[in-house]
């Protein structure tokens, strides 16, 4: 299933309980709740990540930002492939909301309600454009870190020009203040620790998406190039993750098989 189509059933469903009639802080009691049972920091940062998507107005694409003490970013949670995408964009240039909010020195936040208009970022802001996103507003989160600690940024993305104002704001920076704190609760929100995780999720990935490279090369006579390939723009024209289309010509190719 697509992994925006996921994110977006629990956005509905999340809307439609019981913690969404009340005001803003009513909102939160729940989110709270669950930031604070986090008991490590990519725990803590997929709640930040799920909590903005489905309480930020506007909130079409989440992500994190880390800044590694080296001045190195990188994207260890994210709603979309995309995400990653566009986040890496602003790590080769140097500059774009993501990393300035992330840097030394932020302000608090980075804003663009319409990046067709953009002129700050022309490299991020195109390729944003040409994936649909047309807003973008970025947090910071652990303002004060140190090491082994790292800072970071709070990442969201609409399609929706003007989409992002200043409620959308005020909801993200709420979010960011209550992620930020529970990770200060964490032993440490290190690179090396929220890395080990993402590392063990790319061999899981790798392992599944060269069993589905090896079921196209055998039944359809495909290089190993051609195959990964073509899985490769199958992910990007369904707009679901590269290892979850493998995983499912992996797991279900003996159905694929029957006429």
């Amino acid at each position: 299933m697509a992994d925006e189509r996921l994110w977006q059933r629990d956005k509905d469903e999340f809307g439609s309980g019981e913690y969404t009639s009340g005001p803003l802080a009513g909102q939160f009691v729940e989110l709270t709740r669950l930031l604070l049972a986090a008991s490590t920091p990519a725990q803590v940062l997929e709640q930040v990540v799920a909590a903005a998507y489905r309480v930020v107005p506007g909130a079409d694409l989440v992500s994190v930002t880390l800044r590694a003490p080296d001045g190195t970013f990188h994207t260890p949670v994210s709603t979309g492939e995309v995400a990653l995408e566009l986040d890496e964009v602003q790590y080769r240039a140097g500059t774009g909301p993501c990393v300035d909010a992330a840097d030394s020195g932020s302000p608090g936040y980075i804003r663009s309600e319409d990046l067709k208009a953009e002129k700050r970022w022309p490299d991020f802001s195109a390729a944003a454009v040409r994936h649909g996103y047309t807003a973008i507003l970025s947090t910071v989160l652990m303002p004060d870190a140190t090491p082994p600690k790292v800072p970071g940024a709070l990442n969201i993305y609409s399609r929706r020009p003007g989409a992002l104002d200043s409620q959308a704001q005020d909801s993200a920076l709420l979010l960011a203040t209550h992620g930020s704190l529970a990770l200060a609760g964490t032993t440490a929100v290190s690179r090396a620790e929220l890395e080990s995780s993402h590392l063990r999720r790319a061999v899981e990935s790798r392992d599944v998406i060269g069993q589905a490279k090896g079921i196209l090369m055998q039944r359809r006579g495909l290089t190993a190039d051609e195959a990964f390939d073509l899985l490769r723009r199958t992910s990007q024209d369904l707009n679901v993750k590269l290892a979850e289309v493998a995983q499912t010509l992996a797991s279900r190719h003996s159905e694929l098989d029957t006429p």
